[in-house]
């Protein structure tokens, strides 16, 4: 049987707030998150400035708003990981670490779109 719940307008607009929600909690919670916002706050208008073309300016910013979109998935897993339990736990290690790698990844492919995009 289908979920029987808020459609249409309400539902974008209780999307957007929970989205509003969580974007918040990763502010106030997530070092790392608010290293990268404040970082993609002064890269954002350094893409403008040095992107040749309108595709030049979006693959720069889209970059950065990989690696914010990475952090949050990230951050997400660790915090359900933390709420199963403190105990010690090779796969909730290997979680952790797995997402930790992705936004490393993340970071390196963000570097290698600029030095491409800017050299």
């Amino acid at each position: 049987m289908a979920k029987i719940g808020v459609t249409g307008i309400a539902r974008v607009i209780n999307a957007a707030a929970y989205s509003w929600l969580g974007f918040k909690a990763a502010y106030k919670y997530e070092a790392a998150f608010r290293q990268e916002l404040w970082l993609c706050v002064f890269l954002v208008p350094a893409a403008l400035y040095f992107g040749d073309t309108l595709a030049d300016k979006a693959i720069l910013i889209s970059s950065l708003l990989f690696v914010l979109i990475v952090e949050l998935i990230n951050s997400a897993i660790e915090a359900v990981v933390d709420r199963i339990g403190d105990e010690i736990h090779e796969l909730s290690g290997r979680a952790k670490e797995m997402g930790s790698t992705a936004v490393f990844i993340a970071i390196a492919i963000a570097v290698l779109i600029w030095i491409g995009v800017l050299a």
